[in-house]
């Protein structure tokens, strides 16, 4: 459906207005020294099958913020950066690529898809759906 060949993304629109209240913690293996947690109201899932989240990266002892502007390809595991910010404005991404999960140096992405996101191949059924399984994450074998 959405991993074809033909398959071409609708194009994303500016970055949300950054917010680290209320932000959902992502479940990640107890070695991670940053704690990582995604802004629900900024789950988006799009036509063509993108879902667009904002996630933030801290150090547990405070100190420096840093969230990103992504999107998913649940069909193809694949993840697109948009834009960064440390805590200021949003900074665009110049040449931002649809990255495999496979190949990605961060494991909060694949961790974020896998736990909330996505399901066999394409996004779960409702935006409210993904925010209760990153409130109450359920491990599942597709």
């Amino acid at each position: 459906m959405f991993g074809d060949a033909e398959w071409k993304e609708s194009p994303a629109p500016p970055p949300p207005t950054l917010n680290v209240e209320g932000l959902v913690a992502i479940g990640m293996p107890g070695y991670m020294t940053l704690k990582f947690g995604i802004d629900p109201a900024t789950i988006v899932v799009t036509g063509d099958g993108v879902v667009r989240y904002v996630v933030v990266a801290r150090n547990p002892s405070g100190g420096a913020v840093n969230a990103f502007y992504e999107g998913v390809r649940c069909a193809t595991e694949q993840m697109k950066s948009y834009a960064r910010s440390s805590g200021g404005p949003w900074e665009m991404a110049t040449d931002a690529q649809w990255k495999s999960f496979r190949t990605m140096n961060s494991s909060y992405t694949k961790a974020i898809a896998q736990q909330a996101l996505c399901q066999g191949g394409a996004p779960r059924q409702s935006v409210g759906e993904m925010i209760s399984r990153l409130k109450n994450p359920i491990r599942e074998t597709e």
